[in-house]
């Protein structure tokens, strides 16, 4: 069970470099929307980092 929660953390982290690519692509066009893609940016990293430290508790206590 453990391998498909590490697949979904890295699926946050390509969902980061997708948002990161979107907001420099539409940097000079829309500023304020380049924002938002940035925030989704540092929240798809925290959820990853959050969940992989959920995980990694998770198998602690199965051990």
């Amino acid at each position: 069970m453990s391998k498909y929660f590490k697949y979904f953390e890295y699926a946050y982290l390509i969902f980061a470099v997708l948002f990161l690519y979107e907001s420099f692509r539409i940097w000079n066009v829309e500023r304020n929307k380049a924002y938002v893609f940035l925030f989704f940016v540092v929240v798809a990293i925290g959820m990853y980092f959050f969940k992989r430290r959920f995980r990694k508790k998770y198998e602690q206590r199965n051990k």
